[in-house]
């Protein structure tokens, strides 16, 4: 598991963004190392010396956020990765029986500083955006995107959202040219609206989420549907893929994801976990409706040996790299490159159960 989180002390008190830049960084938000062992590095920048207790050739190019108060700074961008998310919140204002990231009811509010954390991104790189809920904080969160993206239009975003946070009078403003590089990740559990609000914990759920579908098509937003494979959205999932197809074909992607044992679901694992070895008969039946209807849809988060062969194809090696785990069994099998695998905190038991391709 790749480390985002390090010990660190610096000069400043508070806290603040830079990039490790190495040995010749010079630009307006850089530090530039200035010692480096097995265990540590030293760099020097606008904010004084900032000692990192991981050597220079691990983080050399990474956008970090340092906390001094807290003797910590967590890697927000990582340089070269493909993985880069930003928490822009802790609140949600749902309660997911499956959330792998519990809400909590404070918001420390760091807009700012992760607005200069993404002007300080690599060329080109895709920034995800992830809660709680990014649009509680709508107005701060469209701001940082406006911001960033009139400075540096070579960045892109990915946003996770519930989408009931948009009103009519966003369409306008997302109609602007920036926002075509903006995908916003929508999560949809069920074409029943009583079972995704059971799903989300949230009375009235479904219907404010179709209302925020209509506000984001009005603006020609770019929308990737996502939903979590459970018993629960397995047992429904047929007749979910014909409600998109029929009312949701303009979405670029319907992603069909894995489950990750963490958060809510750890200790709701055995009520909630498919075998998809076992029980993948109604996600083909979906996938065939999906893609034969035209809509683009894809499998996140399963192993391609528990995937049937005829379906490979839409499988994606997605899980993170920081997170991204293997069994041992996994080290013979020529599709390991291509394979999401499993998540770090998966079920130990279980992480031995594959079949080398």
């Amino acid at each position: 598991m790749i480390p985002l989180a390090l010990a660190a002390s610096s000069d400043s008190e508070a806290p603040f963004v830079t990039r490790l830049a190495g040995s010749e960084g010079n630009g307006a938000g850089d530090s530039r190392c200035i010692a480096s062992s097995s265990e540590e590095s030293l760099w020097s920048g606008p904010h004084g010396l900032l000692r990192i207790e991981h050597p220079r050739e691990a983080v050399s190019g990474d956008v970090v956020l340092v906390r001094p108060a807290e003797g910590r700074l967590d890697r927000l961008l990582r340089s070269g990765s493909r993985h880069n998310s930003l928490l822009v919140t802790e609140q949600c204002d749902q309660l997911c029986v499956m959330c792998s990231q519990p809400p909590k009811k404070t918001h420390d509010d760091r807009f700012d500083l992760l607005r200069d954390a993404c002007l300080l991104a690599d060329a080109g790189m895709t920034i995800g955006i992830t809660g709680g809920e990014p649009t509680l904080h709508r107005e701060r969160l469209l701001d940082m995107i406006e911001d960033v993206l009139a400075a540096r239009p070579d960045l892109s975003f990915h946003v996770l959202t519930n989408a009931q946070h948009f009103r009519r009078e966003d369409v306008f403003r997302l109609r602007r040219p920036e926002y075509v590089k903006v995908v916003w990740g929508v999560p949809l559990y069920s074409a029943d609206p009583l079972t995704h609000d059971r799903i989300v914990g949230k009375i009235g759920a479904y219907e404010r989420l179709i209302d925020g579908f209509a506000h984001l098509m009005l603006a020609g937003a770019r929308i990737e549907l996502r939903t979590v494979l459970t018993r629960t959205t397995v047992d429904g999932i047929v007749d979910l893929a014909d409600m998109v197809a029929r009312d949701l074909a303009h979405v670029e992607q319907w992603s069909l994801m894995g489950l990750e044992n963490i958060g809510f679901a750890r200790n709701r694992w055995s009520e909630l976990h498919v075998d998809l070895r076992d029980g993948f008969e109604p996600v083909g039946h979906a996938l065939d409706v999906a893609t034969l209807r035209g809509v683009r849809a894809r499998l996140f988060n399963v192993p391609l040996c528990h995937v049937p062969e005829p379906f490979r194809h839409a499988a994606v090696a997605s899980i993170s790299d920081w997170k991204q785990r293997f069994g041992e069994a996994c080290s013979t099998c020529r599709a390991r490159s291509a394979c999401s695998g499993f998540f770090e905190w998966h079920p130990p038991a279980l992480l031995e159960e594959v079949t080398p391709l």
